[in-house]
């Protein structure tokens, strides 16, 4: 599935919104820096994640593509770079 149509993707880039979005009014509001903090964790998590799914939409789709041509140790590297996008 392209990362276009992926509601992994989609929700986890609207929870980052959410998450931002709460951050500029507890800003604007003189909140708790701790508190801001915390929200503002929430943001990178979420993006971070939709960054990996991202990536591995492209390797799937860009770098994969003919892999039934590729022999089976260049499938091996393709999938062990894949695996290894979860640690960006």
């Amino acid at each position: 599935m392209s990362h276009v149509n992926d509601p992994q993707i989609q929700l986890r880039l609207r929870r980052a919104e959410g998450h931002l979005n709460t951050v500029v009014k507890m800003v604007a509001e003189g909140k708790d820096g701790l508190a801001i903090a915390q929200q503002m964790q929430a943001v990178i998590k979420a993006l971070e994640k939709a960054k990996q799914l991202i990536i591995i939409d492209h390797i799937d789709h860009h770098l994969s593509e003919g892999s039934d041509a590729l022999s089976p140790e260049v499938r091996e590297k393709l999938g062990v770079f894949r695996e290894i996008t979860k640690y960006l």
